[in-house]
Protein backbone atom coordinates (compact mmCIF):
# COMPACT_ATOMS: atom_id res chain seq x y z
CA UNK A 1 0.00 0.00 0.00
CA UNK A 2 1.33 3.27 -1.15
CA UNK A 3 1.14 6.10 1.75
CA UNK A 4 2.47 9.87 0.84
CA UNK A 5 3.12 12.58 3.68
CA UNK A 6 2.46 15.64 2.53
CA UNK A 7 5.09 18.28 3.29
CA UNK A 8 4.20 21.84 4.31
CA UNK A 9 6.28 23.00 1.10
CA UNK A 10 3.39 21.18 -1.15
CA UNK A 11 0.79 22.79 1.12
CA UNK A 12 2.23 26.08 -0.06
CA UNK A 13 3.08 25.48 -3.14
CA UNK A 14 -0.66 23.73 -3.52
CA UNK A 15 1.01 20.98 -5.73
CA UNK A 16 2.38 17.80 -5.28
CA UNK A 17 6.31 17.53 -5.82
CA UNK A 18 7.20 15.78 -8.80
CA UNK A 19 7.67 12.25 -7.27
CA UNK A 20 5.14 11.78 -5.56
CA UNK A 21 2.72 12.83 -8.11
CA UNK A 22 4.15 10.01 -10.24
CA UNK A 23 3.97 7.71 -7.46
CA UNK A 24 0.49 8.51 -6.49
CA UNK A 25 -0.90 7.82 -9.99
CA UNK A 26 1.25 4.66 -10.14
CA UNK A 27 -0.08 3.41 -7.37
CA UNK A 28 -3.60 4.08 -8.42
CA UNK A 29 -2.92 2.47 -11.91
CA UNK A 30 -1.46 -1.21 -10.12
CA UNK A 31 -3.24 -0.98 -7.16
CA UNK A 32 -6.29 1.07 -7.32
CA UNK A 33 -5.72 3.36 -4.69
CA UNK A 34 -3.17 5.99 -2.96
CA UNK A 35 -3.17 7.79 0.59
CA UNK A 36 -2.75 10.54 0.97
CA UNK A 37 -1.51 11.71 4.62
CA UNK A 38 -1.60 15.47 5.92
CA UNK A 39 -3.94 16.42 3.06
CA UNK A 40 -6.91 18.41 5.00
CA UNK A 41 -6.71 21.00 8.05
CA UNK A 42 -7.36 19.21 11.06
CA UNK A 43 -9.89 21.74 12.46
CA UNK A 44 -11.90 21.46 9.92
CA UNK A 45 -12.04 17.93 10.34
CA UNK A 46 -13.13 18.75 13.63
CA UNK A 47 -15.74 21.00 12.68
CA UNK A 48 -17.29 18.40 10.63
CA UNK A 49 -16.47 15.28 13.28
CA UNK A 50 -18.77 17.14 15.54
CA UNK A 51 -21.76 18.10 13.12
CA UNK A 52 -21.82 14.59 11.36
CA UNK A 53 -21.74 12.83 14.79
CA UNK A 54 -24.87 14.87 15.99
CA UNK A 55 -26.15 14.23 12.33
CA UNK A 56 -25.91 10.19 12.59
CA UNK A 57 -28.15 10.20 15.69
CA UNK A 58 -31.02 12.67 13.79
CA UNK A 59 -30.90 9.94 10.75
CA UNK A 60 -30.93 6.82 12.98
CA UNK A 61 -34.52 8.86 14.30
CA UNK A 62 -35.74 8.59 10.69
CA UNK A 63 -38.78 6.29 10.03
CA UNK A 64 -36.61 5.07 7.06
CA UNK A 65 -32.88 4.58 7.99
CA UNK A 66 -30.61 4.55 4.92
CA UNK A 67 -28.97 1.48 5.60
CA UNK A 68 -26.57 0.38 3.07
CA UNK A 69 -26.83 -3.40 2.36
CA UNK A 70 -26.34 -4.25 6.33
CA UNK A 71 -27.80 -2.46 9.47
CA UNK A 72 -25.18 -0.32 10.80
CA UNK A 73 -23.60 1.08 7.65
CA UNK A 74 -25.59 4.50 7.28
CA UNK A 75 -25.30 6.52 4.04
CA UNK A 76 -25.14 9.82 5.40
CA UNK A 77 -24.35 13.40 3.46
CA UNK A 78 -22.28 16.34 5.19
CA UNK A 79 -23.79 19.41 5.83
CA UNK A 80 -24.12 21.06 2.64
CA UNK A 81 -23.93 24.75 4.39
CA UNK A 82 -21.52 27.03 5.96
CA UNK A 83 -19.36 26.60 8.26
CA UNK A 84 -19.26 23.30 7.33
CA UNK A 85 -17.91 23.36 3.97
CA UNK A 86 -14.18 23.33 3.38
CA UNK A 87 -12.04 24.02 0.26
CA UNK A 88 -9.88 21.31 1.31
CA UNK A 89 -12.48 18.78 1.53
CA UNK A 90 -14.26 19.57 -1.77
CA UNK A 91 -12.01 20.42 -3.97
CA UNK A 92 -8.24 19.98 -1.92
CA UNK A 93 -5.37 21.29 -4.42
CA UNK A 94 -3.54 18.27 -4.10
CA UNK A 95 -6.06 15.86 -4.36
CA UNK A 96 -7.09 17.13 -7.81
CA UNK A 97 -3.42 16.68 -8.89
CA UNK A 98 -3.60 13.21 -8.34
CA UNK A 99 -7.23 12.94 -10.11
CA UNK A 100 -6.18 14.54 -13.08
CA UNK A 101 -2.84 13.36 -13.66
CA UNK A 102 -5.18 9.78 -13.62
CA UNK A 103 -8.59 11.22 -15.25
CA UNK A 104 -7.22 14.28 -17.49
CA UNK A 105 -7.87 17.63 -17.30
CA UNK A 106 -11.74 18.99 -16.42
CA UNK A 107 -12.22 16.68 -14.30
CA UNK A 108 -15.07 17.12 -12.30
CA UNK A 109 -16.89 16.36 -9.28
CA UNK A 110 -21.01 16.10 -8.69
CA UNK A 111 -21.08 13.81 -5.24
CA UNK A 112 -21.06 14.59 -2.15
CA UNK A 113 -21.80 12.23 0.66
CA UNK A 114 -20.69 9.17 2.73
CA UNK A 115 -20.60 6.29 4.83
CA UNK A 116 -20.41 5.93 8.65
CA UNK A 117 -19.83 3.34 10.68
CA UNK A 118 -21.90 2.73 13.17
CA UNK A 119 -20.74 0.32 16.02
CA UNK A 120 -22.18 -2.92 14.67
CA UNK A 121 -20.96 -6.57 14.32
CA UNK A 122 -21.91 -6.79 10.50
CA UNK A 123 -19.89 -7.02 7.53
CA UNK A 124 -21.15 -6.05 4.37
CA UNK A 125 -20.95 -8.06 0.94
CA UNK A 126 -17.77 -7.67 -1.19
CA UNK A 127 -18.80 -5.38 -3.84
CA UNK A 128 -17.46 -2.64 -6.38
CA UNK A 129 -19.15 0.74 -6.64
CA UNK A 130 -18.87 0.44 -10.43
CA UNK A 131 -17.52 -1.83 -12.91
CA UNK A 132 -15.92 -1.86 -16.46
CA UNK A 133 -17.14 0.23 -19.08
CA UNK A 134 -17.99 -2.41 -21.30
CA UNK A 135 -18.41 -6.33 -21.14
CA UNK A 136 -16.23 -9.42 -22.23
CA UNK A 137 -12.95 -6.88 -22.30
CA UNK A 138 -9.29 -8.51 -22.23
CA UNK A 139 -7.99 -5.74 -20.47
CA UNK A 140 -9.50 -3.31 -18.61
CA UNK A 141 -9.43 -0.01 -19.35
CA UNK A 142 -7.62 3.16 -17.69
CA UNK A 143 -9.58 4.46 -14.62
CA UNK A 144 -13.17 6.35 -15.69
CA UNK A 145 -13.59 7.71 -12.40
CA UNK A 146 -12.28 7.99 -8.82
CA UNK A 147 -13.90 7.86 -5.23
CA UNK A 148 -12.00 10.97 -2.95
CA UNK A 149 -12.95 9.44 1.14
CA UNK A 150 -11.97 11.43 3.61
CA UNK A 151 -12.09 9.88 7.05
CA UNK A 152 -13.92 12.11 10.05
CA UNK A 153 -12.52 10.00 12.51
CA UNK A 154 -8.91 8.02 12.96
CA UNK A 155 -9.89 5.12 11.12
CA UNK A 156 -8.85 1.17 12.26
CA UNK A 157 -9.89 -2.32 11.68
CA UNK A 158 -11.53 -1.99 14.86
CA UNK A 159 -13.79 1.03 14.55
CA UNK A 160 -14.54 0.13 10.80
CA UNK A 161 -11.99 0.45 8.11
CA UNK A 162 -13.14 -0.32 4.91
CA UNK A 163 -11.97 -3.22 3.57
CA UNK A 164 -9.34 -2.87 -0.03
CA UNK A 165 -8.80 -5.48 -2.27
CA UNK A 166 -5.43 -4.63 -4.26
CA UNK A 167 -5.71 -4.58 -8.10
CA UNK A 168 -8.91 -5.55 -8.43
CA UNK A 169 -9.50 -2.94 -10.62
CA UNK A 170 -8.20 -4.43 -13.49
CA UNK A 171 -10.22 -7.52 -12.87
CA UNK A 172 -12.76 -7.52 -16.06
CA UNK A 173 -15.49 -9.71 -14.98
CA UNK A 174 -17.44 -6.95 -13.73
CA UNK A 175 -19.24 -4.90 -16.24
CA UNK A 176 -21.53 -2.05 -16.09
CA UNK A 177 -24.15 -3.49 -17.68
CA UNK A 178 -24.13 -6.58 -15.83
CA UNK A 179 -26.75 -5.35 -12.85
CA UNK A 180 -25.75 -6.57 -9.47
CA UNK A 181 -22.85 -4.38 -8.01
CA UNK A 182 -21.99 -7.48 -5.24
CA UNK A 183 -19.52 -10.08 -5.93
CA UNK A 184 -20.13 -13.94 -5.44
CA UNK A 185 -18.77 -15.95 -3.16
CA UNK A 186 -16.48 -17.75 -5.97
CA UNK A 187 -15.25 -14.41 -6.66
CA UNK A 188 -13.60 -14.07 -3.96
CA UNK A 189 -12.67 -17.30 -2.97
CA UNK A 190 -10.72 -16.99 -6.81
CA UNK A 191 -9.20 -13.79 -5.45
CA UNK A 192 -8.38 -14.43 -2.16
CA UNK A 193 -5.92 -17.09 -3.65
CA UNK A 194 -4.30 -14.62 -5.34
CA UNK A 195 -3.96 -11.86 -3.50
CA UNK A 196 -5.48 -11.06 0.35
CA UNK A 197 -7.25 -7.70 1.23
CA UNK A 198 -5.79 -5.46 3.73
CA UNK A 199 -7.81 -2.87 5.82
CA UNK A 200 -5.84 -0.12 6.62
CA UNK A 201 -5.54 2.67 9.33
CA UNK A 202 -6.23 5.89 7.59
CA UNK A 203 -5.99 8.72 10.41
CA UNK A 204 -8.53 11.53 9.98
CA UNK A 205 -7.19 14.86 7.91
CA UNK A 206 -5.96 11.87 5.10
CA UNK A 207 -7.32 10.99 1.94
CA UNK A 208 -8.04 7.69 -0.08
CA UNK A 209 -7.94 8.10 -3.36
CA UNK A 210 -9.39 4.72 -5.17
CA UNK A 211 -10.64 3.46 -8.40
CA UNK A 212 -14.32 3.16 -8.39
CA UNK A 213 -13.99 -0.58 -9.64
CA UNK A 214 -11.91 -1.32 -6.65
CA UNK A 215 -13.25 -4.23 -4.81
CA UNK A 216 -14.16 -3.31 -1.12
CA UNK A 217 -16.85 -3.59 1.95
CA UNK A 218 -17.92 -1.90 4.67
CA UNK A 219 -16.44 -4.00 7.84
CA UNK A 220 -17.88 -4.27 11.52
CA UNK A 221 -17.15 -1.59 14.41
CA UNK A 222 -16.16 -3.19 17.39
CA UNK A 223 -16.09 -0.01 19.02
CA UNK A 224 -18.24 2.53 20.93
CA UNK A 225 -18.19 5.25 18.69
CA UNK A 226 -19.18 5.83 15.05
CA UNK A 227 -16.86 6.45 12.42
CA UNK A 228 -17.97 8.57 9.51
CA UNK A 229 -15.62 9.11 6.36
CA UNK A 230 -17.13 11.29 3.56
CA UNK A 231 -17.24 10.41 -0.44
CA UNK A 232 -16.97 12.31 -3.35
CA UNK A 233 -16.29 11.21 -6.99
CA UNK A 234 -14.01 13.05 -9.47
CA UNK A 235 -15.39 12.34 -13.06
CA UNK A 236 -13.32 12.93 -16.32
CA UNK A 237 -14.62 16.13 -18.55
CA UNK A 238 -15.94 14.10 -21.27
CA UNK A 239 -18.94 11.83 -18.09
CA UNK A 240 -21.80 12.97 -18.47
CA UNK A 241 -23.48 14.09 -15.19
CA UNK A 242 -26.83 14.10 -14.07
CA UNK A 243 -28.05 15.66 -11.07
CA UNK A 244 -26.03 18.45 -9.63
CA UNK A 245 -24.73 18.80 -6.20
CA UNK A 246 -27.08 20.99 -3.99
CA UNK A 247 -24.87 23.67 -2.01
CA UNK A 248 -26.10 26.56 -0.17
CA UNK A 249 -25.66 30.23 -1.93
CA UNK A 250 -23.07 32.24 -1.46
CA UNK A 251 -20.43 29.38 -1.47
CA UNK A 252 -19.91 29.94 -4.97
CA UNK A 253 -16.47 32.07 -4.31
CA UNK A 254 -14.78 28.48 -2.14
CA UNK A 255 -14.78 26.54 -5.67
CA UNK A 256 -13.18 28.91 -7.68
CA UNK A 257 -9.71 29.41 -9.43
CA UNK A 258 -10.01 25.38 -8.67
CA UNK A 259 -8.44 22.61 -11.74
CA UNK A 260 -12.18 20.62 -10.48
CA UNK A 261 -15.30 21.54 -11.91
CA UNK A 262 -17.68 21.50 -9.00
CA UNK A 263 -21.51 20.67 -10.79
CA UNK A 264 -23.46 22.36 -8.05
CA UNK A 265 -26.32 24.34 -7.66
CA UNK A 266 -26.43 27.13 -5.11
CA UNK A 267 -29.84 27.71 -3.79
CA UNK A 268 -31.27 29.76 -1.20
CA UNK A 269 -33.19 28.20 2.04
CA UNK A 270 -32.78 25.27 3.65
CA UNK A 271 -31.12 21.42 1.81
CA UNK A 272 -32.65 18.45 3.51
CA UNK A 273 -29.25 16.50 3.99
CA UNK A 274 -30.59 14.34 6.93
CA UNK A 275 -33.70 12.54 5.36
CA UNK A 276 -32.80 12.47 1.62
CA UNK A 277 -30.99 9.37 1.23
CA UNK A 278 -32.74 6.03 1.22
CA UNK A 279 -32.03 2.09 2.48
CA UNK A 280 -30.56 0.20 -0.41
CA UNK A 281 -29.69 -3.91 -1.02
CA UNK A 282 -28.60 -3.35 -4.39
CA UNK A 283 -30.43 -6.14 -5.63
CA UNK A 284 -30.02 -6.90 -9.41
CA UNK A 285 -32.86 -6.59 -11.71
CA UNK A 286 -34.47 -9.99 -12.85
CA UNK A 287 -32.76 -10.26 -15.90
CA UNK A 288 -29.25 -9.33 -15.19
CA UNK A 289 -27.34 -12.18 -15.02
CA UNK A 290 -24.68 -11.08 -13.56
CA UNK A 291 -22.59 -8.14 -11.71
CA UNK A 292 -22.36 -4.58 -12.28
CA UNK A 293 -22.66 -0.87 -10.69
CA UNK A 294 -24.24 1.29 -9.25
CA UNK A 295 -23.88 5.15 -8.22
CA UNK A 296 -24.31 4.70 -4.47
CA UNK A 297 -21.15 4.15 -2.45
CA UNK A 298 -21.15 2.09 0.51
CA UNK A 299 -18.20 1.03 3.04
Amino acid sequence: MIELQLSDDEHAAKKLKPEHLQQAVAAIRKDGFVVLHRAIDPNHIAVLRERMLADADKILALDDVPYQFKNGHLQQDPPPFPPYLFRDVLANDLVVDVTQAVLGEGVKNAFYSGNTCLPNPHQQPLHVDSGQLWPDLDQATPAYNLVVNVPIVDTTPHNGSTELWPGTHLDTTRAISDGDIKLAPADEERRRAERQPLQPSIPAGSVLIRDMRLWHRGMPNHSEQARPMIAMIHWPRWWHIGKPLLLAKGTEALFADSALETVAEFVDGPIDHIGRNRKHDYKPPANAVSHGASRRHSK
